[in-house]
């Protein structure tokens, strides 16, 4: 199914995403993560991609795996940065050939070097405009509730968001937040700025300290003074924070579907303990 179908329909809808693993003796373990993960039959599953490397031949197979075999739609991630056009075409033509109909389309994190001379795109609303000489992929796009750490403004960002639209991306998902009252702000912006494509919450149970902190670095995410009282006091605790993570996780996703923001992405990070918990804490709120 693609996913523009998904989204308009009137259910709510609650996803997860895996990545793929960093060398071929991983894969079996990453495998049964997924496994576990699709048994739970979620509306969809995100692969991601990793640039400069056998990653990217993983996540056209994981995702394969996760339509055929699991029969649950798969959204493949696909980055740009430092690639040329011949990599996009044949890492598309794989994509079509394993049947994959969902793309997310993302620029990718520029290398420590710099941006590679081969490279030929810039940004993401160019790799949408190729991926739709492709074939009739269903394409998303990243978004940035606190804005892009490397734009100057939020409202600079939102006009980045909209050249993504202008080329084709029919659905966004948002980078992790941890304050639901910034999500609702920013779907208001884009809304008044002629953008009306679905937006799916990106939602980040945060079961471990060190995610906290690599998750700030990335994302120049804010935390709030709630959630870092909870850090405090149970960040030394694994399976205390691991409780509490998905806790707050899970009262996230309760408020947004509440206020009509009905399609929730979960980080699930390869754990299926965490997309099983959450997905019982909201067994009677998503089927409502």
């Amino acid at each position: 199914m693609k996913l523009s179908e998904l989204f308009s329909q009137s259910k709510p809808t609650l996803s997860f995403e895996v990545f793929p693993p960093k060398a071929q003796d991983l894969f079996e373990k990453v495998s049964d993560a997924v496994s576990e993960i699709a048994s739970l039959k979620p509306d969809y599953m995100s692969v991601t991609y990793g640039a400069g490397g056998g990653i990217s031949d993983f996540t056209v197979k994981i995702a394969q795996d996760i339509e055929k075999h699991h029969k649950v739609p798969a959204l493949a991630h696909l980055t740009c940065v430092s690639s040329s056009k011949e990599q996009i075409e044949s890492q598309l033509a794989q994509l079509k050939q394993a049947g994959i109909k969902n793309i997310l389309a993302l620029r990718g994190d520029i290398p420590k070097e710099g941006l590679s001379k081969t490279g030929a795109f810039k940004y993401a609303s160019e790799l949408i405009e190729e991926i739709k000489k492709h074939g009739d992929f269903s394409i998303g796009g990243a978004c940035y509730p606190e804005g892009h750490i490397e734009c100057e403004s939020l409202d600079e960002d939102i006009k980045n968001i909209a050249k993504k639209v202008e080329a084709g991306c029919s659905f966004l998902t948002t980078q992790m937040f941890f304050d639901n009252d910034i999500l609702y702000s920013y779907i208001d912006k884009l809304r008044k700025k002629g953008i009306f494509v679905p937006v799916v919450a990106g939602i980040m149970p945060i079961t471990n300290a060190k995610q906290i902190m690599r998750a700030c670095e990335l994302s120049g995410t804010v935390l709030p003074k709630r959630f870092i009282k909870i850090a405090e006091r149970y960040g030394d605790k694994p399976a205390a924070m691991a409780q509490a993570g998905i806790a707050y996780a899970t009262e996230q996703i309760i408020d947004l579907y509440a206020n009509g923001v009905k399609n929730v992405h979960v980080y699930s990070m390869n754990k299926p303990f965490v997309a099983r918990k959450i997905q019982e804490n909201l067994s009677e709120i998503i089927n409502d």
